[in-house]
């Protein structure tokens, strides 16, 4: 008896697996409050060169009298980098020369109290450090993707998710006390490698407990957290303009994420191919009475040794535990480990280019935060319906090509046309999240029960490279305003054309062992076999 089928006897998808989702999901709303708050925590406002002769004797910094000591740009806008260095009233002499800014910046209060920007004068030269905040962070995420996918497969996937939540809310608390640039850099990157022990332990847990019918829902659910955390975060940014005090409020969560750990369960699936059948016949045993299965409690044990024997002549092994080198052992895991990589890179580095270009669109940005959240909803319920219906794989690739072909789009319209142009963003955004919330369930499918984590993780990282990437190649605008776009644009069409590449794993059980992969015994528990229904 496979996994799937005892999952069946102890009430397939039911109360307990409702209440794994519903404890799963909130724990996980903390990962979205993070992820993008570099937008608002680390937004540049406008600003100038501080003049003492005006700052020191409150004079009023009108703009005619800030032509007298700050020259204007190219654009016929005040300079925020330069002033002229000459006594205040002789400017207009010949000899007056602009430099950098000598003593400081003042900066406009009206849509931030502070940022890491006005707090640590990150503008004009020092611009790339505040870019590199975002960078700092999708290392820690990264590097967190490959610390917890090898634990989590080696140690179980509760016991990491603890030291995530431990660790995200220590850092994101110490970043909200930084008392300089390098420690806040520092916290930042850590509470990145904890929320990506959040993000791929969650999912793992949450599609291993569903059964195959209802892997596909259980992934848009899980998935949809991240859009209500989104738009959550707008209306927190918007209310809360102090960067520490944002900080403070989106680490909060991670207390009651701390507190509802104690009711997630182990994943029995896992326990069951690490030998553990004492702990995996325990949180079955739950499942069925919750399920309402009491009848099912006293051969449960049988079934469950069964189930174990199983796994071992599959090659499941209790006595080893699978690293990262065993992604790629066998050809088809090398396959799959490449293409898996390639595609990840794709969808990381479009949506996250897509998420941080928030402004530029006709609307402030907090409404265009909030609305590309929004419209991720839809997104994600037209993936659900189209994902049991065309499969995994089609949806992967054509959502990611779509993505560029819309960025593609948005590129070659005037920029008088803002709402044509808003329209085409918001669209494109939409198909990049569709191939996000298609990617975790995707992967989680194509990698084995022993490789599971080690899978996520990998992803993750070269996924997380992309991100890391993304707000970099925003500094290309200044030698091309087209080429962070089309760059993203192709990106996203080649990561697309590459799924094509891997099989189809629509209404298939979930491999267990490297052998299944090989052998593709995966696709023998197919959902219409009437013993699983």
């Amino acid at each position: 008896m496979n996994f799937e089928e005892v999952l069946q006897e102890v009430g397939g998808f039911s109360r307990f697996q409702f209440l794994v989702l519903h404890l799963i999901s909130f724990s996980r709303l903390v990962i979205p409050l993070h992820f993008l708050l570099h937008n608002f925590i680390s937004a540049v406002p406008p600003h100038r060169c501080a003049l003492p002769h005006l700052e020191n004797y409150g004079a009023q910094a009108d703009e005619e009298t800030l032509e007298l000591s700050i020259p204007r740009n190219p654009s016929g806008a005040l300079s925020s980098c330069t002033a002229f260095f000459a006594p205040y009233g002789n400017v207009s002499n010949s000899s007056a020369v602009a430099l950098p800014c000598q003593n400081g910046w003042v900066y406009e209060r009206s849509k931030f109290l502070s940022t890491t920007v006005t707090e640590w004068d990150l503008v004009c030269d020092n611009m790339k450090f505040n870019q590199s905040l975002a960078t700092f962070f999708f290392v820690g995420v990264t590097l967190g993707g490959v610390l917890f996918g090898n634990l989590s497969d080696k140690f179980g996937r509760k016991p990491m998710l603890l030291v995530s939540f431990v660790l995200g809310g220590i850092m994101g608390t110490l970043a909200a006390f930084s008392v300089s640039y390098t420690m806040f850099a520092v916290t930042r990157t850590l509470c990145g490698v904890a929320l990506t022990g959040i993000t791929i332990t969650t999912i793992s847990l949450s599609i291993e407990w569903a059964d195959i019918k209802h892997r596909t829902f259980t992934g848009i659910i899980v998935s949809l957290v991240w859009s209500v955390g989104n738009m959550l975060l707008a209306l927190l940014a918007y209310f809360i303009r102090d960067w520490r005090h944002l900080m403070l409020v989106v680490t909060s969560p991670f207390l009651p994420a701390l507190i509802i750990w104690w009711w997630i369960p182990e994943s029995a699936r896992w326990l069951l191919v690490n030998g553990k059948v004492e702990a995996a016949q325990k949180f079955l045993s739950q499942c069925a009475k919750m399920n309402g299965k009491f009848n099912q409690t006293t051969v449960l044990e049988t079934e469950v040794r069964q189930s174990r024997n199983v796994n071992t002549d599959s090659g499941a092994s209790s006595t080893s535990h699978c690293t990262y080198l065993d992604l790629v052992k066998t050809t088809k895991l090398r396959k799959i480990t490449a293409c898996c990589g390639i595609f990840w890179f794709a969808v990381a580095f479009t949506y996250y280019g897509i998420s941080f270009k928030i402004t530029g669109f006709g609307l402030n940005m907090y409404l265009t935060h909030f609305t590309y959240a929004a419209i991720e909803v839809p997104a994600k319920v037209l993936t659900y319906f189209t994902l049991d219906r065309v499969g995994r794989r089609n949806v992967q690739a054509w959502s990611l090509i779509i993505t560029g072909i819309f960025i593609g789009i948005n590129t070659v319209i005037p920029t008088d046309y803002g709402l044509v142009r808003t329209l085409v963003a918001v669209t494109g955004k939409g198909f990049s999240e569709s191939a996000f919330t298609t990617a975790f369930l995707y992967t989680t499918e194509l990698f084995p029960t022993v490789l599971r984590q080690c899978g996520l993780g990998y992803t993750s990282f070269v996924g997380r490279i992309g991100s890391s990437l993304a707000p970099l190649i925003m500094l290309l605008e200044d030698v091309w305003e087209f080429t962070p776009p089309l760059i993203f644009a192709t990106v996203a069409i080649l990561g697309g054309c590459v799924v094509f590449l891997l099989s189809e794993t629509l209404n298939t059980r979930l491999p267990e062992s490297i052998q299944d992969v090989e052998e593709e015994r995966f696709k023998k528990g197919m959902i219409e076999d009437p013993g699983l229904l």
